[in-house]
């Protein structure tokens, strides 16, 4: 016997794997970026008002990673739509990871950090920003040819993000562990 909308549950499950996927990704992405954030903030010994504005930029696009998250059902469809939306999933990740990196970065120059970075670590999380940026940049170019591929090197990106806890600042300064 069919529930609510057309066909069975598991009819109905099956075909909402999309927007379970993104959901599931979006979820992981906001909960990384929620650690490393507690994590950076953990070491910064001043705040000043740019800081704030840094941090409230990389929230503006972490409420934006829900929105984009219900878009997911357009996958469903193929076609232009699929492949829109999954570039503009990958849009505001870039843009995330832009504002991480400025929130990440800032304190560093403007030395308002506990213990100051050693500049070769401070290059070797450069070097990690970067890779992960430009991921997000091939998930936009992906987008055109594959969304699941997109959506799935998505979700690699968030695996990397959390074995790899360098961009938070965690691994590089040893007094913010825990």
């Amino acid at each position: 016997m069919a529930g609510p909308g057309h066909g069975s549950l598991a009819h109905q499950l099956t075909d909402r794997w999309p927007s379970f996927a993104a959901y599931a990704v979006s979820f992981s992405t906001i909960g990384i970026i929620w650690v490393n954030d507690h994590a950076l903030f953990k070491g910064i010994a001043a705040v000043d008002r740019l800081l704030v504005f840094a941090n409230l930029s990389l929230l503006l696009f972490v409420v934006l990673i829900p929105f984009a998250t219900t878009m997911a059902t357009y996958l469903r469809g193929g076609g232009s739509g699929a492949h829109l939306v999954a570039a503009i999933y990958g849009l505001v990740y870039e843009g995330t990871s832009l504002a991480f990196f400025a929130l990440f970065w800032y304190p560093i120059r403007h030395e308002l950090l506990v213990v100051p970075i050693p500049p070769d670590a401070q290059r070797a999380a450069i070097l990690r920003f970067c890779l992960g940026s430009g991921a997000y940049l091939a998930v936009v170019g992906i987008a055109f040819v594959s969304p699941a591929a997109a959506f799935a090197l998505t979700g690699l990106i968030a695996v990397y993000y959390v074995v790899d806890r360098t961009s938070s600042a965690a691994r590089i300064t040893p007094q913010l562990e825990g």
